[in-house]
């Protein structure tokens, strides 16, 4: 597997993106919707990468700085052809691991309470994460939930 930091301009990654902003908006009512566009990956805080494998493009994840040892995970979506393959788990633990060699030794991760988000759910439990209080700039809302993972 081979990971890109960065490369926005790429179409396929940049359409991954927008799917990704679009179905996410599309299962989470108004308010208790945490996901970022692309203009928001840009972000300087924010570190992205999109993953590939004989040069197809199989994901994708993001992570954020909150402080100089916190991070949050942002963005990680499998591409639609790739699902039910175990990229999810590749694609935390690439993250996982670009969170150790940049010191980060706390992170965090919000996602949906509804049935869309179980996958993710179960996926960042069997990593070891455990359900936190909202963190960062989240409030409690029932449609949050938020899991915290010491490294």
């Amino acid at each position: 597997m081979k990971s890109i930091e960065g490369n926005f301009d790429n179409p396929e990654v940049n359409e991954l993106l927008k799917k990704h902003f679009v179905e996410l908006r599309s299962v989470s009512p108004a308010g208790s919707t945490h996901v970022l566009d692309t203009s928001g990956l840009k972000d300087p805080s924010i570190k992205f990468w999109s993953l590939w494998e004989n040069n197809k493009l199989i994901g994708c994840g993001a992570l954020k700085f909150l402080d100089k040892d916190h991070g949050e995970f942002k963005s990680i979506r499998v591409a639609d052809e790739f699902r039910n393959k175990g990229i999810g788990e590749r694609i935390i633990n690439h993250l996982i691991e670009e969170a150790k060699k940049l010191k980060i030794s706390k992170l965090s991760i919000e996602t949906g309470s509804g049935d869309f988000f179980l996958p993710a759910r179960k996926l960042f439990s069997k990593f070891g994460f455990k359900k936190s209080s909202p963190f960062a700039h989240y409030k409690e809302d029932p449609n949050s939930c938020y899991y915290t993972l010491n490294l």
